[in-house]
């Protein structure tokens, strides 16, 4: 295998952070988050699973991506992107596996989202093995793993002293040519994976328990914060709002935004004449749930759920998507 250690992997970080944006998992006010960082020693090595996922660096919460200028009669347009490549260093596996799962919508779909597709092509996923399953965690039921590279472009386990260094694609090659490695002995340790299995029914089954009262008794606990939506790594809903930043005698801007939506707020699906056709709360959890294992998966291939557990342990009234998995298979006969 390929070894690196701590001491090289923070030169090599510090000489990335020269040339391009660094995002990685940082320490904030006791709480571990992906955030731009200038050099090494400003990494957070030992962690768990950083509250957020990393969607927020190629689909941001709140993105400006057109601005327009009306001077008289006179109006220009003007798209807003950076080109400044990205390393997100430390992904964890699941959060690759979740850009994955949006990638079927927004790249895999003509016309592919361009902004979207922007941010992926500018950026490069460094991953960092889990050494185990953390709480909430059920990777392994949705198709992956604590040591999943298959979504990476480099993926680092640590090892006895420092680290294993996989490079998995193109651009992952060509990103590891700066590091200082050396050929050691020996495989990366395997993860502990102990958690219990969570049952993944078929879609059909999904469609015969619309109406079942399971709903009505997940549903009725839920706030509408949106907790669950704003942490997944695999949610994408969105809206657009133009708001005018600048307005004076024969000048106008205006700035197009594109900001995160959650199907479990309660005017996600309010029509311009006030209806909203999903007025009810066990309504809007059904759907979050339906959207993840029926019809994204239906529509685009895979399923809308990694199993990273964030909404298992950041939800305040402890609805677990685990539980309600379950419910599902017992109620249609595969658990």
């Amino acid at each position: 295998m390929k070894f690196t250690t701590r001491d090289q992997l923070k030169a090599w970080l510090d000489g990335l952070a020269a040339e391009m944006d660094l995002v990685a998992p940082r320490g904030v006010d006791g709480h571990v988050f992906y955030r731009p960082v200038a050099s090494g020693d400003e990494v957070l090595f030992d962690y768990e699973r950083p509250e957020l996922s990393a969607k927020a660096f190629v689909f941001p919460d709140t993105e400006v991506f057109l601005r327009v200028e009306q001077r008289g009669k006179d109006v220009t347009v003007e798209e807003v992107r950076t080109e400044r490549k990205q390393v997100i260093f430390g992904v964890r596996p699941c959060d690759a596996h979740g850009l994955a799962v949006i990638d079927a919508l927004f790249l895999n779909q003509e016309p592919a989202d361009a902004q979207y597709q922007h941010h992926r092509e500018r950026t490069v996923l460094v991953g960092l093995a889990c050494p185990r399953m953390w709480e909430g965690c059920f990777c392994t039921s949705m198709g992956g793993a604590p040591d999943d590279a298959t979504h990476l472009d480099v993926l680092l386990r640590e090892v006895e002293g420092g680290y294993a260094v996989e490079a998995v694609s193109e651009k992952g090659k060509a990103l590891v040519k700066g590091l200082k490695t050396k050929q050691k002995a020996g495989d990366p340790p395997a993860p502990q994976t102990n958690a219990d299995a969570v049952p993944v029914v078929d879609t059909a089954t999904w469609r015969t328990l619309f109406n079942d009262k399971l709903w009505q008794r997940h549903g009725e606990r839920c706030l509408s914060c949106r907790i669950c939506t704003y942490v997944c790594p695999t949610c994408r809903c969105f809206d657009v709002v133009d708001r005018v930043v600048d307005t004076q005698p024969g000048l106008t801007r205006i700035e197009r935004i594109r900001v995160w939506d959650a199907c479990t707020s309660t005017n996600y699906r309010r029509a311009a004449g006030g209806h909203n056709s999903r007025p009810t709360k066990p309504g809007r959890i059904r759907n979050r749930f339906y959207c993840k294992f029926c019809y994204y998966p239906e529509d685009f291939g895979p399923l809308g759920c990694v199993g990273c557990g964030r909404c298992v342990v950041s939800c305040p009234v402890d609805i677990d998507i685990t539980e309600i998995m379950r419910d599902v298979a017992a109620k249609g006969g595969q658990e």
